[in-house]
């Protein structure tokens, strides 16, 4: 009964992380013309994070992202069953916001989808594979880095909002930003197409991520004790 309460937090996280997150990019405009387009998006995403983290938090950890379950079952903070339990969850919600988004955009929304690009000098799937390698590393550090001491759960969520919004402002000009598979997949479904074809790159790239930030800040904290 316990663990069908954090599955439902989390799909009920991820669902809203679609519905607005993606939900904003498509109603604002993610192109090189929308400046405002990218800021608002990366706003969307981060403020998404704040909201569920003091909501759902306490019940799940308010992961919504199978980066960071995948750290957290690196660092032994997470189960197996539970990393299982909360992947699906993460993908139902995902799916759930692109019904919501196809209803109120129409199926041609593109869903916010992520894709590499146009007009990125470097926009080749290799320099996408890096950038978002990056970019998930500097956002799961931070996750790890806020939770990993008590004293830091009044702020936490939005510490972790904030370095959200900091890879989204970044990343949206070059890959869209996903650091999170279940954001890019279920939309890439959706979307089909190029989107489809390149998802790869943003379920590879945060999984990496997730892990080098996991392995790396548990290297950190051994050499301080």
């Amino acid at each position: 009964m316990e663990n069908s309460k954090k599955y439902l937090a989390e799909v009920i996280g991820t669902f809203v992380l679609v519905t607005f997150g993606c939900g904003t990019a498509i109603a604002v405009g993610c192109d090189s013309a929308s400046g405002c387009g990218y800021l608002l998006t990366a706003l969307a995403f981060g403020l998404v994070i704040v909201a569920m983290a003091y909501s759902i938090g306490n019940i799940s950890g308010c992961h919504i992202n199978p980066a960071v379950s995948l750290a957290m079952l690196i660092r032994k903070q997470l189960s197996t069953a539970d990393f299982v339990g909360y992947v699906v969850s993460q993908l139902i919600g995902s799916a759930l916001g692109c019904v919501v988004l196809g209803i109120v955009f129409g199926s041609g929304c593109g869903y916010g989808a992520n894709q590499i690009q146009a007009g990125w000098a470097n926009g080749n799937a290799g320099s996408a594979l890096l950038v978002e390698i990056i970019l998930t590393f500097v956002f799961v550090i931070a996750i790890i880095g806020v939770t990993s001491k008590a004293e830091n759960s009044a702020i936490s969520g939005l510490v972790i909002g904030l370095s959200l919004t900091l890879v989204h402002i970044l990343g949206i000009a070059l890959t869209g930003t996903s650091v999170n598979p279940a954001r890019s997949l279920m939309p890439a479904i959706f979307a089909g197409g190029t989107a489809l074809a390149q998802v790869w790159i943003f379920i590879v790239g945060p999984l990496v991520g997730g892990a080098l930030a996991a392995v790396v800040y548990t290297a950190l904290e051994s050499t301080n004790n």
